[in-house]
């Protein structure tokens, strides 16, 4: 389900509309079983993957030498009309899952548009780049990561050097490149849903052959696909490199997102997730995390709130989303592995 809060006078009532939607699951038996009983085993899934690579996972090395334990081939489907598919057993840092999927929208590949919002998600792989480049040209300073991010996000100059990924996931989604041009796929699959929602070609793909060795970090979200049945739109997104701890909690959050915002915008209603995870993997440093989060107890989804109907998905802004009733367990930290 999605709530619509449109931003008027009337939205001070919001939260009397949220409370009788709860009021009523509480208040109908059937509902209060189905919905309390699907909203645990929606977000059991993740936990049973996790939980299966701890206990089962191979050893394997990796490109970060931190190590990993790792299983091939998972895959978890989640109910959009039954909740919005976010982690409970930790905090999740939405802002950043929010900010980031619009950055993407916008075609985007520089830091700087996140920086600006607060969100440092990706400040360590720009930061890696202009370490190593500093030990072959002693004219560059050194830097801590925050004089990083701070000069990437306030001098002009020094983001369009520095700040820049490459043509990762914005690039793709809205300007492959061609002979002669380029495609935005992401704005040419909308008016395919629309027009041909029967299509099997509702796809997008961020894996470019051509440019990976151009990216800071190449896509692990590499292939997502649309489907329309029974009114209901549909997506199922191949990943393959799967951080179970830090990045697959972010990616799920994300592609629930970007469906139920598609769904909006072509008139459909939210269908499935579908996340095929090809490496799953641990990383070795969070293994006392993960062990934490599955100690954990589930607690009940939220429900997306959409603040203003818009015409066109590149048209939302980062302020238009938050979540309803989302009380998660404390947040856990760990070391991203870059």
């Amino acid at each position: 389900m999605i709530i619509f809060v449109i931003q008027n006078p009337a939205v001070v009532k919001r939260d009397f509309f949220i409370d009788l939607f709860i009021l009523n699951l509480y208040t109908n038996s059937s509902s209060r079983t189905n919905y309390f009983g699907e909203w645990k085993r929606i977000m059991k899934q993740y936990l049973d993957v996790l939980r299966d690579i701890r206990e089962n996972g191979v050893k394997k090395g990796d490109r970060t030498g931190t190590g990993t334990l790792s299983l091939f081939g998972k895959q978890m489907r989640f109910d959009l009309s039954e909740g919005f598919p976010v982690v409970t057993t930790k905090k999740l840092f939405l802002k950043g899952v929010i900010v980031e999927l619009i950055w993407f929208l916008r075609g985007e590949t520089n830091i700087r548009y996140l920086l600006a919002h607060g969100v440092h998600i990706w400040d360590e792989w720009p930061y890696k780049a202009y370490c190593e480049s500093r030990k072959k040209d002693s004219s560059l300073c050194e830097l801590s990561l925050k004089e990083f991010a701070d000069l990437v996000r306030d001098d002009d100059e020094f983001s369009k050097k520095w700040g820049d990924l490459g043509p990762v996931y914005g690039s793709q989604w809205r300007h492959w490149k061609v002979p002669g041009g380029e495609i935005d796929q992401l704005r040419d699959v909308i008016e395919q849903i629309k027009k041909n929602p029967n299509s099997r070609r509702l796809i997008v793909t961020a894996w470019n052959p051509a440019e990976v060795d151009n990216m800071k970090l190449p896509p692990c979200h590499c292939l997502f696909q649309f489907y329309v049945a029974n009114g209901k739109l549909s997506c199922h997104l191949y990943q393959r490199s799967c951080d179970m701890f830090l990045g697959v909690p972010f990616n799920i959050a994300s592609y629930a997102f970007l469906t139920m915002m598609i769904a909006e915008v072509t008139g459909l209603a939210p269908g499935e997730f579908v996340h095929t995870l090809a490496d799953a993997h641990i990383y070795m440093n969070h293994l006392e995390q993960v062990d934490l989060q599955l100690s954990r107890e589930p607690r009940p989804l939220p429900k997306l709130v959409i603040a203003r109907k818009v015409e066109s998905i590149f048209d939302y802004r980062p302020e238009d989303f938050s979540l309803s009733g989302y009380d998660p367990h404390p947040p856990i930290k760990g070391e991203v592995s870059v």
